[in-house]
């Protein structure tokens, strides 16, 4: 369950008012003066966030007399270039980007450092960072580790990233041919699976909601979309595997149902392939990632300018969308660690974090949701703020043994959904295989 209160937020937004009633030097002085001339070092992933992100930094270089090298990798790659790197004794790397379920592998080999020092130190903590400004469940769920399930917050958390290039999941839909046809925005998901079906009945040449499928992560990820909304969890607060669960089957079943209803070809889509049909105006809605966003008014990607409207991820028995994409972290083995934080620091900033959203990046802040200027930009800005206050930290968990289980959920699941098995079938199996894979792990130690 979504926690209204960040603990490791409410921490941390103490310690930085303390240091603002102790006079911060960044109410007395130039705190980026002892790091002049100093050259950071980052790794970056080609994604539209960080392509934004790249055309504010000489900002920061201009301010403070730090320069910054950016290492630009795809996000693949980056992680393969991270795992060699934070193995080293001294590392490349003062900052990296890191994608969300990559949490769990570096927290647990050490790699990264936890935060709470640097937010300690009177001399690089900003009083005016407003900690508590940030979107709740991007922290929870892309910085926090070693609270409640081990991944989550909690009394034992701490807090070793801060969200930078965050996701939601929102409902695009085709304005034009809802207005046309009097279609109403689908609220639940019942409405969502018969305006799936019925669309096709209405306009030629169009269908339903564009949605992956293909094999492997790409099918896990679209059923992981719906299981939370429709009361599903991965596993039970023991860790035993939930996946063949009367709501993980209803979920499966609503999959199902959207691919068939989708474009042709869908259950081999992933990302790329169900987000072009969308924005090549060959389905009347879009369920996913809020990366969409920026293409959509895109003349040279899309054929959709100006006909686009956004609503929230659809309830099922309650509103929860998900949340993924990237975040920061200062590597173990950063050979510049302070100056590292005050990049950070300034790249989450208020001030910053409104600048990166005029560029067409992702807020990490929910006054950056409701900023006027922002909004009058990118109008969809202020639905998806109230998107955000669902998003779920615990849609998926962020342990890890995941990509296994993530592996043979997907694979079984596609076999579901081209019927060569029912996905009760294929539920049954990934249920079975996932407790082994969780009860050689260790999960089950201090059960009897």
């Amino acid at each position: 369950m979504l926690q209204n209160i960040n603990t490791l937020k409410r921490y941390t937004a103490t310690v930085i008012a303390t240091v603002g009633m102790l006079m911060s030097p960044f109410a007395l002085s130039n705190p980026y003066k002892p790091y002049e001339g100093e050259v950071l070092v980052v790794n970056f992933p080609a994604h539209p966030h960080y392509d934004a992100v790249m055309k504010v930094l000489p900002d920061f270089e201009k301010e403070t007399g730090i320069e910054v090298e950016v290492d630009q990798l795809q996000y693949l790659a980056m992680r393969q270039k991270q795992t060699l790197e934070l193995t080293k004794r001294k590392g490349d790397y003062d900052l990296i980007a890191y994608v969300v379920f990559s949490k769990a592998d570096y927290v647990s080999a050490d790699q990264i450092e936890p935060l709470a020092r640097f937010f300690m130190n009177p001399k690089l903590a900003d009083p005016s960072y407003d900690a508590d400004d940030l979107i709740d469940g991007y922290v929870q769920n892309v910085g926090v580790a070693g609270g409640a399930k081990g991944y989550l917050p909690g009394p034992t958390g701490a807090l070793f990233g801060i969200p930078f290039g965050s996701e939601t999941s929102v409902l695009g839909y085709r304005k034009d041919i809802f207005d046309k046809h009097g279609i109403k925005v689908p609220e639940t998901y019942e409405e969502l699976l018969e305006t799936s079906c019925k669309i096709q009945d209405l306009e030629p040449d169009m269908v339903g909601l564009a949605s992956r499928g293909k094999s492997g992560h790409q099918t896990s990820h679209a059923f992981l979309l719906h299981l939370a909304p429709l009361g599903g969890r991965v596993f039970d607060e023991n860790w035993k595997p939930t996946l063949n669960s009367p709501e993980a089957i209803q979920a499966g079943n609503a999959l199902k149902t959207i691919l068939e209803c989708g474009p042709e070809g869908g259950t081999s889509f992933g990302l790329s392939e169900a987000k072009n049909a969308f924005l090549q105006g060959k389905a009347a809605m879009y369920l996913d990632t809020t990366v969409v966003a920026g293409e959509v008014d895109d003349p040279q990607k899309s054929k959709v300018v100006g006909k686009v409207a956004w609503a929230k991820h659809p309830m099922g028995v309650k509103h929860a969308s998900q949340t993924g994409g990237f975040g920061i972290a200062i590597p173990k083995n950063a050979q510049n660690k302070e100056a590292a934080f005050l990049l950070m620091q300034w790249l989450t900033s208020k001030e910053t974090d409104k600048k990166i959203a005029l560029a067409g990046g992702n807020p990490s802040r929910f006054s950056t949701h409701q900023d006027s200027d922002v909004i009058a930009k990118f109008p969809q800005m202020e639905i998806f703020g109230e998107a955000l206050k669902d998003a779920d930290p615990d849609w998926r968990p962020i342990i890890p043994v995941w990509g296994q289980i993530n592996t043979e959920l997907g694979t079984n699941l596609s076999k579901a959904m081209t019927g060569e098995i029912t996905v009760e079938e294929a539920l049954n199996k990934t249920n079975k295989t996932a407790e082994k894979i969780m009860d050689k792990a260790g999960y089950y130690t201090y059960q009897q």
